[in-house]
């Protein structure tokens, strides 16, 4: 078996591959699910657009033994690499395997199931599902739901699990990676694990924000709470940087019942640009944004401030009411620029599929997204916005300017900036819509190559979300003191470097033939 599959590294017409080649690489790998050795442009890409490779073979796994087959299958191999991919969302080919094996997690078998253990709830999903799934799934059926979500929901279990999983919960439950207790792992030698807190802890705690260095997350047990009804999603704006973190920071410290359920904000640019100013801001088509009440010195850019509460149907409107207004009789925005909707609590959790419908049909989904997403200090965040929002982004992305605080709360594989207990999210999430005065995408990645360049060069206290470098030296720096405990991982659960070649941490190290 492992012959044949190095044919097609070292063989010389590697772009032959008849149906019987496939045929015989089924058989040979006894996979339960199935195996493309022909044209794999699908694995050959991702949302990020900026790099394409093409690996050797793309399969579709439908379980953990079709998995740990065709990872054994790569270690008994002089230098063979799997790579996971969940729904293709990665920026820079985080899950491509250049002249490896691509593994499709969404084609696992679903084997969906709500569990009660002593007197709490568990959704047990496939590492490929997606969390839009497991949400429709968990409410419909159940409702009940998972504490910690990201933004966008069309993005698999095992694949925001392997980084963290962030969103505006993240401050009252932590990220996704905080609110599993259970997994099941196909290591990098191919044995499939279950592992937890007090069970193989350290591939547990290694796997949950591990880039997938050292397993592929084929099961998860996710925590579940009493679903909400209904969401208040509100968004108020701010002139002033200090007035926006102050508040969004004494949101994000209160206990729960004493503050929202959940706590974003984002930077728009102080004039009519329709993709990046005054009208990315309100909720619905009714209230306008009327830029008349912007204090007259007011900057280049401004900040919303976006918050939203949970309730039932059976609670008084009048009582959600004083609630709101008790919460944000707080806060110092500008009084007359407030927006709010009220809606179901699915619709507030899938409020950027709609965007994404928008986006595909104005052709600018399935273009390069060049997207830069940091952790920063909060010692230096107020340096970061004179700079970065005030001057280099003073006219946008092209698409939104996420920025909110987050607290520390990790004992997994996730690199965090080093000073204290606060620190924030900033994702620039670029689009590039075809019209001729938007900036080239090399232009794009310049400019988020400025932005490290700063941050490096004045000592911002800051880690890349979602990283991506080029030499283990980056690396070394971006973990800092985690890297020998990262090495250490790595030498237990994948020696031979197999796991997610494409974030470029280790070289696959040779099998003798």
């Amino acid at each position: 078996m492992i012959a044949y599959l190095e044919h097609f590294v070292h063989g010389n017409d590697t772009e032959s591959r008849p149906d019987d080649d496939v045929t015989c690489l089924c058989k040979a790998l006894d996979l339960q699910g199935s195996i493309n050795c022909g044209p794999t442009e699908i694995a050959s890409k991702d949302f990020g657009g900026l790099q394409s490779v093409k690996p050797l073979a793309f399969i579709r796994p439908t379980g953990a033994d079709d998995v740990a087959g065709v990872v054994r299958a790569a270690a008994r191999s002089s230098n063979l690499t799997v790579a996971a991919r969940g729904n293709g969302h990665s920026i820079n080919g985080q899950a491509m395997a250049d002249r490896g094996i691509v593994m499709d997690m969404r084609s696992m078998e679903e084997n969906f199931q709500v569990l009660w253990i002593n007197g709490s709830a568990y959704a047990e999903v496939s590492g490929g599902a997606l969390w839009e799934e497991v949400l429709k799934r968990c409410v419909l059926g159940f409702g009940l739901a998972p504490r910690s979500w990201t933004d966008y929901l069309s993005l698999t279990v095992g694949g925001t699990l392997s980084n963290a999983g962030v969103s505006g919960q993240a401050f009252r439950y932590g990220p996704q990676t905080s609110n599993v207790t259970e997994l099941e792992v196909v290591s990098g030698k191919g044995d499939t694990l279950i592992c937890s807190e007090s069970e193989n802890s350290e591939l547990f705690f290694g796997v949950l924000g591990g880039l997938g260095q050292f397993g592929i997350i084929t099961r998860a047990r996710v925590l579940l709470q009493p679903a909400p009804d209904r969401v208040r999603w509100i968004r108020l704006v701010y002139a002033e940087f200090e007035d926006f973190t102050r508040d969004a920071e004494l949101l994000v410290t209160r206990q729960e019942g004493d503050s929202f359920d959940y706590v974003e904000g984002f930077v728009f640019v102080n004039s009519n640009d329709p993709f990046n100013g005054w009208s990315t801001v309100p909720l619905d088509s009714e209230h306008g944004f009327d830029p008349t009440h912007i204090p007259s010195n007011a900057g280049p850019v401004l900040y919303c401030l976006e918050v939203a509460l949970h309730y039932r149907n059976s609670d008084h409107p009048s009582h959600i009411d004083t609630v709101v207004n008790r919460l944000l009789g707080r806060l110092g925005f500008v009084k007359k620029l407030k927006f709010q909707v009220d809606l179901s609590y699915t619709e507030f959790l899938l409020r950027v599929k709609q965007v994404e419908k928008q986006a595909q049909a104005n052709c600018v989904w399935d273009a390069p997204h060049p997207w830069l997403n940091l952790f920063v200090s909060q010692s230096n965040i107020a340096d970061f916005d004179c700079f970065v929002f005030k001057k280099i982004l003073k006219d946008g992305v092209g698409g939104p300017i996420l920025i909110y605080p987050l607290l520390r709360s990790n004992r997994t594989s996730i690199v965090l900036p080093e000073g204290g207990e606060i620190f924030y999210l900033v994702a620039l999430l670029r689009f590039t819509p075809p019209y001729p005065k938007d900036p080239p995408v090399e232009k794009m990645v310049a400019q988020n190559h400025e932005i490290i360049q700063y941050c490096l060069h004045t000592g911002i206290d800051f880690k890349l979300y979602l990283p991506h470098y080029k030499t283990q030296e980056d690396w070394k720096r971006h973990f800092g003191n985690q890297w020998t405990k990262f090495l250490e991982r790595k030498a237990s659960f994948d020696p031979m470097a197999i796991l997610s070649p494409g974030q470029r941490i280790f070289t696959r190290i040779p099998q003798p033939k």
